[in-house]
């Protein structure tokens, strides 16, 4: 067998069962030994930022990594903004780049490029060139270890054409790494006896490792119970699980200002999977680093470290395993009525949102109401933009949407999110998949004019408005949609929106919803700040009233 088909055999038995596909003519040899393994799943996508969202929300679902097969270092490039985001919440995905011939290289084709220094900042634990068909299985099966970890990530294994057409090819089989160790006991006890008697002042970040294992939260929760500890989510999780019967995790804010609000007055703060907290940019005259000063940083279990059993032995010595855990009670908002805002569309999807849905939230300012309106709903999956790359929803839908195909998936995405990666609704359409596209058109990049006031940034002319401004002319998401094979609907009114959200999630298949809003955001003051708050029900009430007291500008 050739290298390809070795290759290919090897992947299979690994366990990995999809790869998404946008491939050129130094891969056409993978492409040709597809059809030699049954077992393997090939998904094209109409450009390489599909193909790497995809398998990023396929292995946030899934927990195993999917494949992405890139032509050259030019697909590799057109990928890196959702690789990016893989990147930045741990999400093993292994990109196999197609490469120009061994013998070719050396006379600087149209297409030559050096793949490995494109690959190295999305693929930083892994990337390397493989030399020869017979040493290729191995090589895959090295980038396999590398991406599942702990902590794992994105891997590259860059394949030269020769070694995929070469004779030789011999499948190598797999050897799952070594699961990760727990915290050192010393570390958890230590952390037990600061919990003792140290209240709210003490709070755990927990990233995704800790959010997406309800086991692992209702260890948490009862930890929290039994010593009055304050659990909070990173601010953009890789996937959180969350809903009626589960501990409620409230998410850090984006803006610094309110995450501030959030840990003030904090003496202690335990992480678990998750970072110390940082503002998502810079800006005059304000710290980046938001951990309050005085405030001590722990780390219970870091992202290469066992967090299920960190966690259990913490409740263990925490004495907390009777306690009883606070739980998210049930609860809907009612069908909404009146001017149509992005408020109420999130309403509605608070009112709607099916059992064991899995949101992919890119909603950006529209987004502000979501986690307090489905707060209460069904339990539910929120995969978020881990990275801030943006146009991930789409194609992480496409992924997730694979792996779970009993599941409807919801992919909310802002207008300007939608056209980096609207390609990704050829996919759906082609595959078939349940998902629920709802595009929250307001013609503005409606969050930069926010932070066009929030750095400081004088004057905002004309000339500065129109960077920020995609309504002229105005995105006709219903026909960009219908000319792609999804059937979409615009809503004008929060009736229309209510019905037609109503449809596409009672009917099979992949729907789009052109939720056409008032500008969100638009003009907005930094004054104007304390009653953004208001919108920002996850944040506890006393917490709202004190940046309300001056946190602004």
């Amino acid at each position: 067998m050739n290298g390809a088909q070795a290759l290919i055999r090897t992947l299979a038995d690994a366990g990995v069962a999809l790869c998404f596909t946008n491939p050129g003519t130094s891969e056409m040899h993978f492409v040709a030994a597809l059809d030699t393994e049954p077992r393997l799943r090939a998904v094209l996508t109409l450009f390489e930022g599909v193909a790497t969202g995809a398998a990023d929300g396929y292995a946030r679902m899934a927990g195993k990594p999917a494949a992405t097969l890139l032509h050259l270092g030019c697909g590799l490039g057109n990928g890196l903004a959702n690789l990016h985001n893989a990147r930045k919440g741990r999400v093993p995905v292994l990109n196999i780049v197609g490469d120009h011939a061994t013998q070719h290289v050396p006379l600087d084709a149209q297409l030559q490029s050096d793949i490995e220094t494109v690959a190295r900042n999305v693929s930083p634990g892994f990337v390397r060139t493989s030399a020869s068909t017979a040493a290729l299985c191995r090589d895959a099966t090295d980038a396999l270890a590398a991406c599942i970890g702990p902590p794992g990530g994105v891997a590259t294994l860059v394949l030269p054409a020769d070694v995929s057409w070469g004779r030789g090819g011999a499948p190598q089989a797999f050897a799952p790494p070594a699961p990760p160790a727990a915290a050192d006991p010393q570390r958890v006890q230590s952390i037990a006896r600061l919990l003792a008697g140290a209240g709210p002042r003490t709070a755990f970040l927990l990233g995704a490792r800790a959010l997406q294992d309800e086991g692992v939260l209702q260890d948490l929760a009862r930890i929290a119970r039994r010593t009055g500890a304050r659990l909070l989510a990173e601010v953009f999780p890789a996937r959180l699980r969350r809903g009626a019967g589960l501990p409620p995790v409230p998410r850090l804010a984006y803006l610094a200002e309110l995450a501030a609000v959030q840990l003030a007055g904090l003496q202690h703060l335990v992480l678990v999977d998750a970072k110390s907290p940082v503002s998502f940019f810079a800006y005059p005259g304000k710290p980046g680093d938001l951990l309050p000063r005085g405030c001590a940083l722990h780390t219970l279990a870091a992202p290469h470290e066992d967090v299920p059993a960190s966690v259990r032995w913490l409740m263990q010595a925490a004495s907390a395993g009777a306690a009883e855990p606070l739980l998210q009670p049930a609860r809907r908002p009612p069908r909404p009525h009146g001017p149509f805002t992005a408020d109420r569309a999130c309403q509605a999807i608070g009112h709607l949102l099916p059992e064991s849905a899995i949101v992919v939230d890119e909603a950006q300012t529209s987004g502000i109401r979501l986690p307090s309106m489905t707060a209460g709903c069904p339990p539910h999956d929120v995969l978020t933009l881990t990275g801030g790359a943006i146009g991930q929803a789409l194609p992480c839908a496409v992924g997730a949407a694979i792996a779970c195909p009993q599941r409807k998936v919801l992919a909310l995405t802002g207008d300007g999110s939608a056209m980096y990666t609207l390609q990704a609704l050829w996919t759906m359409a082609r595959e078939r998949l349940d998902v629920v596209c709802v595009v929250f058109n307001n013609g503005a990049y409606a969050i930069l004019n926010l932070e066009l006031q929030r750095v400081g940034a004088t004057g905002s002319g004309a000339k500065a408005r129109a960077q920020l401004d995609i309504g002229n002319p105005a995105l006709d998401f219903v026909r960009l949609a219908e000319g792609m094979g999804v059937p979409a609907r615009r809503a004008l009114t929060t009736e229309d929106f209510t019905q037609a959200l109503e449809h596409a999630l009672a009917t099979p298949g992949p729907h789009l919803i052109d939720a056409v809003l008032p500008p969100a955001l638009t003009g907005l003051r930094l004054r104007a700040l304390p009653r953004l708050l208001d919108m920002l029900a996850h944040l506890p009430r006393p917490l709202a009233r004190a940046v309300k007291r001056g946190i602004a500008p």
